[in-house]
């Protein structure tokens, strides 16, 4: 198993060159950061600085979309941070959430999330391309063939095979092994049903992890599941909270939920928590002793998770990176 972290955009500058410094020796493998350029800071400008302090880790947006860019802009993006670190570069992709939301606007439709994966692979590699808003077909002359890694951040059944078929990789913002196994299921089922090679399918397990008292840690992660609960609300408008499409332990949690506040993405101080159980916050965060980590990691592992990504932002980030590379990271580097 793999070992990531993820900044939002209000880390420091200093700070962050220090904390990737600190979890590359620990032998965390990935650094993203969060793409939401009005709520937070633009993260591809601290990319490019931790790139810089680092000489293995690899980097990208968790998650970035085909709306917030022009997709020539995104890809010469993508392909400069690639030759800038040394091919250390990938993208997580979604729909779009905060950084669309937070501005009016709505996600992506699939199928143009779809065609933005086509584009920026072809453009990032090299190869000419051509997309709706731009009528002459577009070729960086600089490219040099850089195979671009994209992760794609899905929930739903539609969002799951657009993962499965386009993605090399899947983004699940959830810790609880029981969802994560059914969600991967369903992605390589589609990725199979394409007639591609799924063997080395990639599956993220992005959520908070806190070392030490659970019920300290209780309040510091409450935002969580409550951001998740954004997604499985479209899911329920869509699919309606008796389907079959998606696991009802996912769906069943939101029931109280009465809205959501994006100014106050990702944080604990969002006015709508109140439907967040700890039990909720257990199943969803990993929390407690290193043994307790190590124990539910290896359950993520057992459900088809090839990628531990900690949401690095809720206090204490030193300590976990810490206990990580001491005690847990070896536990899956015999």
């Amino acid at each position: 198993m793999e070992f990531a972290i993820t900044f939002k955009g209000f880390v420091e500058p200093n700070r962050a060159k220090y904390l990737v410094r600190q979890a590359e020796e620990a032998g965390f493998t990935y650094c993203w950061f969060y793409d939401s350029h009005i709520l937070w800071r633009e993260s591809f400008v601290a990319m490019a600085m931790c790139i810089e302090h680092t000489t293995k880790m690899r980097f990208g947006p968790c998650v970035t979309n085909p709306n917030t860019r022009d997709w020539s802009l995104a890809a010469s993006l993508f392909g400069s941070l690639a030759k800038q670190s040394n091919g250390r570069f990938d993208i997580g992709l979604g729909r779009g959430d905060s950084a669309v939301r937070v501005m009016g606007l709505k996600p992506a439709p699939l199928a143009r999330l779809e065609e933005f994966a086509h584009v920026v692979r072809k453009l990032v590699k090299g190869e000419e391309a051509q997309y709706g808003e731009c009528p002459e077909p577009v070729k960086f002359p600089w490219a040099s063939g850089y195979e671009l890694p994209i992760w794609v951040a899905a929930y739903g059944p539609k969002a799951l095979s657009s993962a499965g078929r386009v993605g090399d990789g899947l983004i699940l913002q959830i810790a609880e092994p029981t969802i994560t196994k059914w969600l991967t299921d369903q992605a390589i089922k589609a990725g199979k049903a394409e007639g591609r090679d799924m063997s080395n399918y990639k599956v993220m397990s992005a959520a908070p992890a806190l070392t030490g008292s659970v019920a300290d840690a209780i309040e510091k992660v409450k935002w969580f599941p409550a951001m998740v609960g954004n997604h499985v609300a479209d899911i329920v408008e869509k699919y309606g909270s008796d389907t079959d499409e998606v696991p009802e332990s996912l769906t069943s949690y939101i029931k109280n939920r009465k809205g959501y506040d994006y100014s106050k993405h990702g944080q604990s101080d969002n006015a709508y928590l109140d439907f967040i159980t700890e039990d909720v916050i257990k199943s969803f965060c990993v929390l407690g002793s290193p043994e307790e980590h190590i124990k539910k990691l290896n359950e993520l592992k057992a459900s088809g998770v090839t990628q531990f990504n900690i949401y690095l932002d809720s206090g204490d980030e030193e300590k976990v990176i810490a206990d990580y590379g001491e005690k847990i990271i070896p536990a899956f580097t015999k």
